[in-house]
């Protein structure tokens, strides 16, 4: 890192400053060029040149929230992986997912990881939910300068909120704008070029007393309608047993639910759409 020591070996004063408990904040001090938005970028657009991550959706349900994405990237008319990640937990207690360029995007989750964890190293405390949103706006807000070149990343950020007076109404779901404007969601979300897609068809089948294995029904569904609308947007892939990611996050902590059930709850829909592909009652 630039500036780690100076001459002798001695740490520089930023180092040892003490309460400065965000990363990033320290980054701007310390090694700034390391910052996503703070490298020079030539003029013109870059849009077509890296991959593209696409749909991601989350939706709340009786234990708390829930993620989920598709797993295809694209750059153009090409799809450049079939299997990337786009959904992570960000801390014990909540989950992000991002829509856009993917090396940013990729970027900008890690980032964030860890800065709400060196948070809760410093402070010896978890950032609230409110807290955690308008962190990893302030990071989209950095990415300003790319995103007007093309290099836009849009997250899709949910939590259990530890300290909501209801448990039953803990799952909280905030998107964005390119700007860092964050927006919390009622009960269901959506981005990425697919989220039209999805977001109609979670309009049908949300409800808030979902159960768990209800809720992941519903998402991978919508994940389908996405796909099947959308060219972007990856369906289930079962010759490469490839199925989209979901995470969850209850009073218990996030967790990745098993490749296994996923790929169930999928294929269970593939067999009830194979003859009725564009919905109940159409046979085209």
């Amino acid at each position: 890192m630039a500036g780690a020591a100076e001459p002798g070996g001695r740490l520089p004063g930023y180092y040892l400053t003490p309460g400065i408990s965000s990363f990033t904040d320290f980054l701007k001090t310390a090694a700034p060029d390391l910052l996503p938005g703070r490298r020079p970028l030539p003029p013109g657009t870059a849009a077509d040149l890296a991959p593209h991550a696409t749909t991601i959706v989350a939706a709340t349900y009786a234990d708390g929230v829930m993620m989920a994405g598709d797993r295809r990237a694209t750059m153009g008319n090409l799809i450049a992986q079939r299997d990337i990640e786009k959904v992570f937990p960000a801390d014990a207690y909540s989950v992000v997912g991002f829509a856009g360029t993917a090396g940013i995007g990729l970027e900008m989750i890690r980032l964030f990881q860890l800065e709400l964890e060196h948070y809760e190293k410093i402070e010896s405390t978890l950032l609230t939910l409110d807290g955690k949103a308008n962190r990893l706006a302030s990071m989209i807000r950095g990415n300003l300068g790319a995103a007007m070149q093309g290099l836009a990343v849009l997250p899709l950020f949910a939590g259990f909120d530890l300290d909501a007076d209801d448990p039953a109404r803990a799952g909280r779901i905030f998107s964005y704008d390119v700007t860092g404007g964050p927006y919390e969601e009622r009960g269901y979300a959506g981005i990425g070029s697919g989220s039209l897609f999805a977001k109609g068809a979670l309009k049908k089948t949300w409800s808030s007393e979902l159960g768990r294995d209800e809720a992941i029904r519903v998402v991978v569904d919508a994940l389908y309608d996405a796909a099947d609308e959308d060219s972007a947007t990856g369906g289930p892939d079962t010759a490469r047993r490839i199925f989209p990611l979901v995470v969850l996050a209850t009073a218990e902590g996030t967790s990745r639910v098993p490749d296994e059930q996923v790929g169930a709850v999928a294929e269970a829909i593939l067999t009830e759409r194979a003859g009725h592909p564009g919905g109940k009652g159409v046979e085209r």
